[in-house]
């Protein structure tokens, strides 16, 4: 079922949960059981992160240097295909602009219609390491709202929608995308970069999950500002417990957000208990849940960061 239906026909607020793609080695089955605790509260869908292709160079025999491709990740694709042979649940691949031409990413639409995989989250995607800002692959998209308007255009194989009984103006995929309650790093102001969103939507995205945030208040003005500027689209916030002292450093660093003050400093003055720090994360986000419950909100994305035991404690207490 695609996300907006989810949306639509939901009576009451869910949950939701992104992973990252296990690394080589691991088996399916050692995947499955990973997520495993998850399917007790029964989430409506679970996103699988994309992550660019890393080279590495080598050096030959005649001291010259050769790139080589370095796959560090399960794909994304074979992940959903994974948890959805087992599991009742929706399975969403990211698909990124980083690293791939429109061409390689056609193919992936193939291979997800293959699979009658219907749900796509389009991002960006990161820089690479040591660029200072994003440069587009060679035959790739340069923005988001690019992607989501490559992706919305695609038709898929003839036969293939012929044989669900599709017309051409049917929309096979339902499109996700990102938003960025306290602005992207590279916007100027939250105004440019909300109607950069809106670029995203206009193109054709169906929802919007935000980035983490760790005050409420901060996504109420965001869905607020967003509202002004026209876009209707569903807005689900996203969610991170804090689980380690380190957190209150490198995710504002890592993400360009602000953690409030009566947090860090809790977590500055337990920094030396683990357990302690664990323990107030989980508390502050499954209070940040509860308050966006109240407040009406269609569903709660958790960056679960291949953790779990403090993701199930939250959706104990909230779902």
């Amino acid at each position: 079922m695609k996300v907006s239906e989810i949306l639509a026909q939901s009576t009451k607020a869910f949950p939701s949960l992104e992973i990252v793609p296990p690394q080589r080695g691991l088996t399916k089955d050692e995947l499955l059981e990973s997520i495993a605790p998850f399917m007790e509260f029964s989430p409506k869908y679970i996103n699988v992160t994309s992550h660019r292709d890393e080279y590495e160079y080598r050096e030959e025999a005649d001291g010259s240097f050769t790139r080589h491709l370095v796959r560090n990740r399960i794909s994304e694709t074979t992940v959903c295909a994974a948890i959805m042979s087992r599991y009742d649940v929706e399975a969403i691949p990211h698909i990124i602009c980083a690293g791939i031409t429109k061409d390689e990413i056609e193919s992936k639409l193939d291979n997800l219609a293959f699979l009658g995989i219907n749900n796509i989250v389009a991002l960006r995607g990161d820089s690479m390491a040591g660029e200072k800002r994003f440069t587009p692959t060679p035959g790739g998209y340069r923005y988001a709202s690019e992607l989501v308007e490559g992706i919305r255009s695609y038709q898929g194989s003839s036969l293939y929608r012929r044989s669900r009984g599709l017309d051409t103006d049917d929309r096979f995929f339902c499109i996700g995308v990102g938003g960025y309650p306290e602005k992207h790093f590279e916007a100027a102001n939250i105004e440019t970069d909300i109607a950069n969103l809106k670029k995203k939507v206009d193109a054709g995205a169906d929802y919007i999950i935000t980035q983490m945030f760790f005050d409420n208040k901060v996504y109420y003005d965001f869905v607020d500002k967003c509202r002004a500027a026209g876009i209707e689209v569903p807005i689900i916030p996203g969610l991170k417990p804090l689980s380690t002292a380190r957190q209150i450093c490198v995710l504002p660093e890592s993400f360009s957000l602000d953690i409030p003050v009566e947090l860090t400093d809790a977590i500055s003055k337990a920094s030396k208990d683990k357990d302690e720090v664990y323990r107030i994360g989980t508390e502050w986000c499954t209070s940040q849940c509860k308050d966006l419950l109240r407040h009406g909100v269609p569903a709660i994305h958790f960056y679960t960061m291949g953790r779990t035991d403090n993701i199930t404690r939250i959706l104990k207490e909230c779902f």
